[in-house]
């Protein structure tokens, strides 16, 4: 007769434990009725992969969708392309425009930040050891904070994105100490909260958490596409995200848990952008309905502060495409 191990019994308790938590909290948080709603927008993807006039992108961001909440990205190779030689011009400007409209601003720095390869390196980097590297890379962040540090709209500072998701981009390993001695340099020189972020579905949040970041910002998605099984609908529950929210802010430094990357643009299908594929294929991953399923199902998950992932590309779809439903629906989260 097969007889069960006392392991199995252990897991097996703490599979129900963990299973009835995700139910009580589910029913007892079951929806947050308001909620602080962004997005992200980075000028490079808008204009090299979906051939968009950036500037005018941005401005729609602001003007037509109303956006009072959003994040930006301080590019390396942008702002340093020669060593030593600083351009804000193009960041300047969408601080200022943004700070025109009151709205808030997350100003991403560091190497690793969002969009594709996710580290920025300007050319010139690879011509130095790892050692004079890192010393380049905090002389730069010094610098990007230095410039903007005394903007009130600006909200936070976010160190780094995902800085430990070894599995995506093409960026150096993981280096925990360097990360920590970026947060305390920003530290030193501002005192708007730092936050880090990772992935809502490939990591515990548990080493992000101890680096000296004040908030966390995860990564949600709900169908992705991987080359071995195609697409791939992930089966958390909004509970799932609750209760891993509390218990980071209950056991680790952290104060607040947010949603930095909320998934409301298509995944890639192989060898393709988001401007070569049909209305079809965008559809696998990110059809309408999907894009008011990911927002309510953020709701539910007891978030308070959500940045979603895609303006630049509903931009797209509405004027290149001739297709406004993603633009459309977005703008209900801002309409007052």
């Amino acid at each position: 007769m097969f007889r069960f191990s006392k392991n199995f019994f252990i897991i097996f308790g703490l599979a129900l434990i963990i299973a009835g938590l995700s139910a009580s909290t589910y029913f007892l948080y079951f929806t947050r009725p308001s909620m602080e709603w962004g997005v992200t927008f980075s000028s490079v993807y808008a204009q090299t992969e979906l051939g968009l006039d950036w500037q005018k992108t941005y401005s729609a961001i602001l003007d037509d969708l109303k956006v009072d909440n959003i994040r930006l990205s301080a590019y390396w190779n942008q702002l340093e392309a020669v060593k030593g030689r600083y351009d804000f011009k193009d960041l300047d400007w969408q601080v200022s425009e943004a700070s025109k409209r009151q709205a808030q601003i997350v100003l991403a720095v560091g190497r690793r930040l969002p969009r594709w390869p996710e580290c920025h390196d300007p050319e010139w980097l690879k011509d130095l050891t790892a050692i004079e590297a890192e010393e380049a890379q905090l002389k730069f962040v010094q610098a990007v904070v230095n410039r903007y540090k005394d903007n009130l709209q600006i909200k936070y500072f976010q160190v780094e994105n995902e800085p430990f998701l070894s599995t995506f981009g093409i960026c150096p390993s993981p280096n925990g100490p360097l990360l920590k001695e970026e947060i305390a340099q920003v530290k030193k020189l501002t005192s708007k909260p730092i936050l880090v972020t990772d992935s809502g579905e490939l990591s515990t949040w548990w080493p992000i958490s101890h680096v000296g970041g004040d908030i966390l910002g995860s990564t949600l998605y709900r169908v992705v596409y991987n080359q071995r099984v195609g697409y791939f609908r992930w089966f958390t529950p909004p509970a799932f995200y609750w209760l891993r929210v509390q218990l980071v802010k209950s056991l680790t430094p952290i104060q607040k848990v947010i949603v930095a990357e909320l998934q409301a643009e298509s995944w890639h299908k192989p060898n393709v952008n988001l401007a070569q594929m049909s209305l079809a294929d965008h559809n696998l991953s990110m059809s309408l309905q999907q894009l008011k399923e990911n927002i309510s199902f953020t709701r539910r998950a007891g978030f308070d502060e959500a940045y979603l992932w895609g303006a630049e590309w509903w931009y797209y779809m509405k004027t290149e495409r001739d297709y406004p439903g993603y633009w459309d629906e977005a703008k209900k989260l801002w309409a007052k």
